[in-house]
């Protein structure tokens, strides 16, 4: 089944449950007004079905390669990655000084889901790209901003993150790669870092690595971590690629999924080390490395989404076109589509409204991000920073979740053909799995929202958004439309649920941190239903305002069934989770010599 980019329900998305028609009217969003919109993500769409599409199966068979040093990517990437280039998609969110459009957050977010829903293997390169991109105009000296972002944001090269090391993993306390002083302002950089997502390909003609390493007396931990730009080839005064620099791709990892993109092993420094230019200050690379993970959280959330919704398309057209038994009540003469029979149509329902949920937060994520950029008043920019800090973490855990669960549901709905690679389902659970592992592991997203961001500002972030989820549950209550069933009701209990274990939550860090943040995950789901499924419940008021002024819409009645089902059979596990998180940390505690190895 072919990848269709859901047009529809991304742009209902992004104007209900994101704001994009208040941006429109505000002159946040005054570069989308007019249908642009529109024209854009149709272009994206156009690329992501005619272009990536076609070539995700072939990339995920053939995989990467290495010959002669050299990593050749699958058929038809170059050619792709041409045509991405030519459309100048790689600047859709970069400075118009650097070449790039100038445009919202939210609006990329949408092409990044219907660019990754068609091939997320390829969109790994530019996801990298672009957090390199926006790290450089945060923190990169004029001279450094001059030579390497009019190139990476024309997609004529590309950018890299490397921070992981063998030792390492995601403690970067344990950093081992060296960073040399030369005495004319370029530094010596040596060492090795794994897991680098497109470390070396065959699509561009230069490699920018952007590597975090330390200096000779730096202080230990974190605090003594710099970030240095370091060209695969150096770069001569015209700005072409000159000598080579002294680091190469050791090897590719043979992974589970993802295998059209290229995996490294890199080796810096061989002879006398590969030559870097520092970005922002020496022992402060980590904030500046954050810019750039904070930019791909976001992107790995979209990754949950895009993967779930074409994991959902691949499962329902396979449902409608299985033929297999006979539905209670089913007419039709021989075996009917398993699409009828109650258990299949409850994984599909699932399926959708998970789906619909995360999209609805990543978006929201986005666009707080792009009000705390762009709006002209301070307080609102401190409020949406505030917020999106508060959402990231949620999006990226809870949508990479999803990814994963909707993904199993689609190999289920296959049956035993499901387990088949022949039928493609089995892509999808193999190429969503690594988005719950990298870029922060879920458990560290579970973490970072426990510990760092539910507590900003006194806890004013997170009771703000518990007050905005009770807005639209209040107009839900008013409205009573008898199609909503008990989607306030529920979706309210959600809500008092979040609330109840917030206060815990905060409490008990104050006592026990141990305990606190053993309810941490089932905490970050619980916030995820909840913001997810209100979310959702707003999609289902603006249909159904749009059915009572005469619009015929089979989309919008969707819409009230994907949040209905959402309430009534997903958000109804919000009081289990609370008592996860409120009674569950002695059990975890008391773990510890169970799974003590002998």
């Amino acid at each position: 089944m072919s990848y269709r980019a859901p047009l529809p329900e991304i742009l209902f998305t992004m104007r209900e449950a994101a704001g994009l028609d208040q941006g429109i009217a505000s002159g946040l969003y005054a570069d989308l007004a007019d249908g642009m919109t529109e024209q854009i993500l149709g272009e994206a769409a156009k690329l992501a079905e005619d272009i990536l599409a076609p070539i995700n199966r072939k990339g995920d068979q053939q995989g990467c390669r290495v010959a002669n040093g050299a990593v050749i990517t699958p058929d038809g990437w170059i050619d792709a990655y041409r045509k991405w280039q030519e459309g100048g998609w790689s600047g859709v969110t970069a400075p118009a000084e650097h070449g790039g459009m100038g445009l919202p957050q939210l609006l990329d977010s949408a092409c990044q889901e219907v660019w990754t829903s068609a091939n997320m293997a390829f969109m790994l390169c530019p996801m990298v790209s672009a957090g390199a991109i926006e790290a450089l105009v945060a923190h990169g000296s004029s001279e450094l901003q001059r030579t390497y972002l009019p190139k990476i944001v024309s997609g004529e090269w590309t950018a890299t993150m490397n921070l992981t090391e063998p030792q390492a993993g995601s403690d970067l306390n344990a950093l081992r790669t060296r960073a040399e002083r030369v005495g004319d302002g370029t530094y010596r950089i040596k060492g090795q870092k794994i897991f680098i997502t497109y470390g070396e390909h065959d699509l561009t003609e230069n490699i920018v690595h952007l590597v975090l390493a330390r200096l000779p007396d730096a202080p230990p931990g974190t605090r003594g971590i710099s970030l240095f730009v370091t060209p695969k080839f150096l770069v001569n005064p015209d700005g072409s690629p000159g000598a080579r620099n002294d680091l190469r791709c050791h090897s590719i990892e043979h992974k589970m999924g993802i295998h059209g993109s290229p995996t490294c092993t890199m080796i810096f420094g061989d002879n006398d080390g590969a030559i870097g230019w520092l970005v922002g200050e020496e022992n402060r690379g980590l904030a500046c490395m954050f810019t750039m993970m904070n930019n791909a959280r976001l992107g790995v959330s979209l990754q949950g989404v895009a993967i779930a919704e074409a994991a959902t398309q691949h499962a329902l057209a396979y449902a409608n076109d299985r033929r297999q038994g006979r539905a209670a009540g089913y007419t039709g003469d021989g075996m009917g589509p398993i699409v009828l029979h109650p258990d299949v149509r409850r994984n599909l329902m699932t399926m959708k409204a998970l789906t619909a949920a995360a999209r609805a937060i990543c978006y929201l994520a986005a666009t707080a991000t792009d009000r705390a950029h762009r709006a002209t008043d301070e307080r609102e920019r401190k409020f949406n920073g505030e917020r999106a800090a508060l959402l990231t973490p949620i999006a990226k855990a809870f949508s990479t979740d999803i990814g994963n669960e909707v993904a199993s549901l689609g190999v289920q709905v296959h049956g035993g053909m499901g387990f088949i690679e022949e039928t493609g389902a089995a892509q999808f659970m193999r190429d969503a799995r690594i988005s719950a592992i990298y870029e922060g592991t879920n458990g560290i997203q579970a973490i970072d929202l426990v510990q760092r961001k539910i507590g900003m500002g006194g806890g004013d972030v997170t009771n703000r958004e518990i007050a905005d989820m009770r807005v639209t549950l209040r107009t839900h209550t008013a409205v009573n439309a008898p199609e909503f069933g008990k989607m306030a009701q529920r979706l309210g209990e959600a809500v008092d649920a979040l609330e109840r274990a917030t206060l815990w939550m905060v409490e008990t860090l104050g006592s026990s941190t141990a305990d606190a943040l053993a309810g941490a995950t089932p905490y970050l789901r619980l916030f995820g239903i909840a913001r997810g499924g209100v979310s959702l419940a707003r999609l289902a008021l603006a249909a159904h305002r749009k059915a009572e002024k005469g619009a015929v819409d089979p989309a919008q009645k969707a819409f009230i069934a994907h949040a209905r089902f959402f309430a009534e059979n997903v958000a109804i596990g919000a009081g289990a989770l609370e008592l996860t998180i409120t009674e569950g940390a002695q059990s975890v505690q008391a773990a510890a010599d169970a799974l003590a190895v002998a």
